[in-house]
Parts: structure tokens; sequence; C-alpha cells
């Protein structure tokens, strides 16, 4: 067997047990994440300090829906996740944080009591999906992006049925939705009931009052 082709046989047992792996990182996902019930998924920015206003108000959203008997799901690290879990916890809920391994910024807070590591974004980003019966998307960077636009696709495409889907920080998602209607609809990229799929809420109260709307816990 020459070089060549030693390394085309490697690389092809290679992506063979890749399979493997990505089948086992679901079913042990699938086996941790089966007790939960009524759960919110909260998305914002890794690099939100304690000291600011999003991370106190997120902890006071993540406590109330504990409260109300929904289970938080986050993304296990910093900032606006670390704010979700922590207030999750102190409400006696499920805090759950799903844990991506990076090789900078993420690092698990100490606030979950459930508390899974992933390898895989696709996996981890089905999980979020799964799992919830609402999302609350806070400020943050591609990472929130990524989980909000995933979401809206999926209920617009009907791939998996509609629930809320809330903008929390009107000012600071402002330019996003402006850029939206004045030349995404515009151009006819989108539809203008598209936009419908979000609400912006800014008071976690009424955030929460609106997910009762559609979740009896």
């Amino acid at each position: 067997m020459n070089e060549k082709q030693y390394l085309v046989d490697a690389l092809s047992i290679d992506e063979s047990w890749r399979m493997f792996r990505i089948m086992a990182e679901f079913v042990d996902a699938i086996e941790e994440l089966s007790s939960i019930r009524n759960a919110v998924s909260i998305f914002g920015s890794a690099r939100v300090s304690p000291e600011d206003e999003y991370y106190g108000k997120t902890v006071y959203l993540a406590r109330l829906l504990a409260r109300k008997g929904f289970s938080v799901i986050t993304g296990g690290g910093p900032g606006i996740m670390e704010a979700a879990n922590k207030g999750a916890s102190e409400g006696g809920g499920r805090s759950v944080g799903m844990n991506i391994r990076l090789p900078f910024e993420q690092k698990p807070n100490p606030y979950s009591n459930l508390s899974i590591d992933y390898k895989y974004f696709f996996i981890r980003k089905v999980m979020f999906v799964k799992y919830a019966m609402a999302y609350i998307v806070l400020p943050g960077g591609l990472g929130t992006m990524d989980e909000l636009f995933e979401a809206l696709t999926l209920i617009q495409t009907r791939r998996i049925k509609s629930f809320p889907v809330i903008l929390m920080g009107s000012e600071y998602w402002k330019g996003l939705l402006d850029w939206i209607r004045e030349t995404v609809i515009r151009e006819g990229k989108m539809l203008p009931e598209d936009l419908r799929l979000l609400e912006i809420i800014d008071d976690p109260d009424e955030a929460v009052n609106y997910i009762q709307k559609f979740v009896i816990v």
C-alpha cells in the first residue's frame, strides 16, 4: 500500500468513528435531558460582567421563571449564561448548563445543577430547541444571533412547532430590526409577517407573563 492510499484509508476510518462519536453525544445528551420539562432557553453574551445591567436583569428573570415552575437552559458559560443559571438555581429550579468545549472564553459556570459538555455545536443547538418551550434572547454576539435565527428559521419553515421567541433589550436590537424592515423586507428577501415570530419585551415580569400564555406549568 502506498502512502497516499494509506492516508485515504486512515481518513475514511476516522470519519466512520466520528459518526459513532456524534451518535454517542446525541444519546448522552438525550438521556441527561429526558427529565427536563417546561424549559426556557436563555441566550446572551458571554462577555457581560456581573456589574452589567443585563446580568442583574437576567438573574431576576431566571429566578422568576424557576419560581413559576420553569426549567432554565443556557449555554453553560459566563456572562448572561452564568446570570441565568444563577437565577434559576436561586429560584429552586432546574438550572441546565450546556457547555461547549472551546479553546477560549467558554468555561462552565458554577451555577448549573445539571451540566452537560458538548464537543459538537450542532448537537448542542438541537438540544436547545428540542427541550425549550420558549427562547429569551438578550444582547449578545455571533453565537447569540446564531441561536436566534436558527430558531426563527425552524419555526418559519415549520420544522418545529412555533413557540415564543422574545428579544430583551429593545435598544440593543433596534438597529438589526430596522435593517430587517428597511432592507431585507423592502427588497423582498423576507416577508413582513416573519417579524411577527418575534416579541420585543424589556421587562422580565412581562416576559414571563407572555410565556405563561402559551405554556401551562
